[in-house]
Formats: structure tokens, C-alpha cells, sequence
């Protein structure tokens, strides 16, 4: 098999461990509320600070993962969401669990900046992105079964997350040690296709921001609105995330083939009735077809979102700012969403979400829409050395074929 079609299994796992804090959210959230002396708002501005240290990681080191290294980079960040985690789900200190969980958040953040930076370079992004969105749902989906048989304990989804740094550790020998040297050679290359970038990174933070705000209190409205016990809940989740595996191979068996506006925008529009749903749910029936609709639709559209922000960029720059912007308006998501439900409830806040996914899908399709030419490739000039040919002193004369035809016929006289 050549190494063009290798699966980098280092990258998905990576990208994994990266993408798991934001998938634990909710029962992270939860937890928090739950087993130390916070309020809701309290333990959703700690989630919302765990999000935006990961965020600021790939903000700070989107354009330096060249510069460090991919394996020591990927290293660090796996290191430090270990310490981080497994600090704030020892510790029932308030100050240590906040600082655990920042310190924890920068390493994802770092963790997912190396993964997309690789992803960005591969021959088929997408492919590998769905992945990565395939091991980050089964982990998910598998822990929302397990956490809540383990005990009441807040640090169990925060330690869950520092083991699977540890265990993603030892594949990080197999990444490039050094960028190669092309690419260092363009480290001060200008983004391309600067305007469908940050067009497209601020719709992601709003994109984001809209669907973490209901993620981050859906345990809270299946606990209160709808009446159902933390193992229900927790299998209501595990059952959404399942889904959204097979929504996730779906994206993956379809490739290019419906392009990137259609399931950006279509999918961005069902999304948008399945927050307002799951918002208002006040049974099981209607809080679980509202979650597992979701759950199968956000990881299809996520992953033509990374996979369009890829091809604006080779180098993966792009992809890491508005992986970025994602993480800054997930991080928001919680408070946000803590705020909005404690004010107005959690059916209009369900419908205000919903409102705002609608006019987001406007310029996220635009983006798809808009033909982008590639980027030109630049290449080291080769010096070919040629040997001088001596000229002839005597053969200062115009140039033509009547001079020509005098050259070849010897001169009378001087035979």
C-alpha cells in the first residue's frame, strides 16, 4: 500500500483526544453542578474556561506548528491536558479545579492545532476528518454509558478525558519530528483567500456558539424539563452520539459528491429544528428524537466545515483558525446557554438558537459556493550550470543567411 492512501491513524487519534472535552461538555458541566458547591451559571463559566484556554491554543499556535514540531507540539499539549484533567478531577478545590481545567483546555486546544494542521495536508481531509469524528463519537458515546454507573464523583468525565491524553501519547513517536522544508520556506506566505476565511471563521464561532449553548445545558433539560434520571439521560446521549457515528460514515461514503454548500446549508437548517425541538422537550420521546437528530447531523455538516476551511489553505492555517473560532464560540456556549435558559427558559432559548443557525447558514453557504483557484505552489529554482561556448573573434558580422552561406564558401584566394 503506498503511503498516499495509509490511514494516519496518529492524527485521528490525536484529533480524538483533542475533541473529547468539548464531546463531554454536558456531563462535564453536570457534574460540576452537581458534586461541588457551584450554581448552574458557576460550573457553565467553568466549561466556558476550559473551552476558551483551548481556543486561545489555536489562535496562538495556528501559524507555529512548523516552527515547534509537530511531535513535541503534539506532546506538550497531550502532557499538559493529562496534568490539567487529572489535577481538576482530584481536587475538590475550587481554585485548583479551575486552574486544572484551563491548563487541561490549552492542551486540548494545542492537541487539536496539530491534528488539523495534519488533516489540512492529507490528500483527502475529509476522509480523515470523518475519522477522527468516528473516534471521538464511539469514545464519547461509550463513557456517556459507563460515567454514570461509576458514581456520583464531578471528576470522572475530567479524568476520563486526562487518560485518553495518556493513552494517545505514545502515538505521537510516529509524527514528523521537523515540518518539512518547503513548508518552513513558506512560513511567511499570506493566507489565501483571506475574505471566504474570515467570513467563514466567524460564522463557525457563531455556528458553534449557538449549538454548544443547547449542549451545554441538555443534561440540565433532560434532568428538570424533561424528568429523567442521569442513566437515562446519560443513554439518551450515548444512543445520540451512536447516531451520529452512522451520520459521520454516511459524510464519509458520500465524499464530494453532493459538493460543500448543500450539506453545509441544508444540514445548518435541520440542525436548527432539532435545537428548537430538543429545547422544548418535555418528555423522553420528544428530548431523545431532539438529540439524536441533532448528534446525527452535526458531525456530517462539522465535517465538510473542516474539510471546506482545509481547502483554502494547504498548509492548514485556515483550518486551524476557524477550528479556533469553533472552539471560541463553543466556549461561550455554556455560560451562554446557562444565562439564556435562566432568563427565558429553555423553549425560547431553544428558539432564539434556532433563529440565529438560520441566518448563520447564509454566509457558511456563500463560502461553499464561491469557486476558489489554487493556491500556486512554490518550488526552489535549480541552477542548471552550462558551459560557456567560446565566440568566434572573426564572426563580428550581422547575422542572416546571406552571411551564413558566405561563411560556408571559402573566400577566393585563400585556398
Amino acid at each position: 500500500m503506498s503511503a498516499r492512501t495509509t490511514t494516519p491513524w496518529p492524527l485521528v487519534a490525536l484529533f480524538t483526544a483533542g475533541y473529547l472535552a468539548a464531546y463531554l461538555l454536558p456531563t462535564t458541566v453536570g457534574r460540576l453542578d452537581a458534586g461541588l458547591p457551584l450554581s448552574a451559571t458557576q460550573a457553565g463559566a467553568i466549561g466556558s474556561a476550559l473551552l476558551l484556554s483551548s481556543a486561545t491554543a489555536g489562535f496562538l499556535l495556528a501559524a507555529r506548528v512548523d516552527r515547534f514540531g509537530p511531535r513535541r507540539l503534539a506532546r506538550t499539549g497531550l502532557l499538559l491536558a493529562a496534568v490539567g484533567y487529572g489535577t481538576a478531577a482530584l481536587t475538590s478545590a475550587i481554585p485548583l479545579v479551575i486552574a486544572g481545567a484551563v491548563v487541561g483546555g490549552f492542551g486540548s486546544g494545542t492537541a487539536t492545532t496539530v491534528a488539523a494542521t495534519g488533516v489540512a495536508a492529507q490528500r483527502d481531509p475529509h476522509r480523515t476528518t470523518t475519522l477522527g469524528l468516528l473516534g471521538v463519537s464511539g469514545l464519547a458515546g461509550a463513557l456517556y454509558l459507563t460515567i454514570p454507573h461509576l458514581g456520583p464523583a464531578h471528576g470522572l468525565p475530567l479524568a476520563a478525558i486526562a487518560c485518553t491524553a495518556l493513552l494517545v501519547l505514545p502515538l505521537t513517536g510516529r509524527l514528523p519530528a521537523h515540518a518539512p522544508a518547503p513548508q518552513a520556506l513558506r512560513a511567511a506566505t499570506p493566507l489565501p483567500h483571506p475574505r471566504s476565511g474570515v467570513v467563514l471563521a466567524a460564522a463557525m464561532l457563531c455556528w458553534s456558539l449557538a449549538q454548544n449553548s443547547l449542549w451545554g445545558v441538555s443534561g440540565r433539560i433532560g434532568l428538570t424539563q424533561a424528568g429523567l434520571t442521569e442513566v437515562t439521560v446519560g443513554a439518551v446521549f450515548a444512543v445520540a452520539l451512536g447516531a451520529g457515528l452512522l451520520g459521520v460514515v454516511g459524510a464519509g461514503a458520500l465524499g464530494p459528491r453532493l459538493g460543500q454548500a448543500l450539506p453545509i446549508g441544508a444540514g445548518t437548517a435541520l440542525i436548527a429544528g432539532c435545537i428548537a425541538l430538543s429545547a422544548a422537550a418535555s418528555d423522553l420521546t420528544s428530548f431523545a428524537t431532539g438529540e439524536i437528530a441533532w448528534n446525527t447531523l452535526y458531525p456530517v455538516v462539522l465535517s465538510y466545515v473542516i474539510g471546506l476551511a482545509a481547502s483554502l489553505d494547504q498548509r492548514g492555517r485556515w483550518a486551524v483558525l476557524v477550528g479556533s473560532a469553533s472552539s471560541l464560540g463553543t466556549a461561550c456556549g455554556p455560560l451562554t446557554g446557562s444565562l439564556l435558559s435562566a432568563r427565558t427558559g429553555y423553549p425560547a432559548m431553544g428558539a432564539i438558537l434556532a433563529l440565529s443557525l438560520l441566518v448563520v447558514t447564509v454566509p457558511m453557504t456563500a463560502v461553499a459556493l464561491r469557486p476558489r483557484r489554487g493556491v500556486p505552489q512554490e518550488h526552489p529554482v535549480v541552477e542548471i550550470p552550462l558551459e560557456a561556448v567560446p565566440a568566434q573573434r572573426t564572426a563580428y558580422d550581422m547575422a542572416g543567411p546571406r552571411q551564413a552561406a558566405a561563411a560556408a564558401t571559402p573566400a577566393p584566394g585563400t585556398a
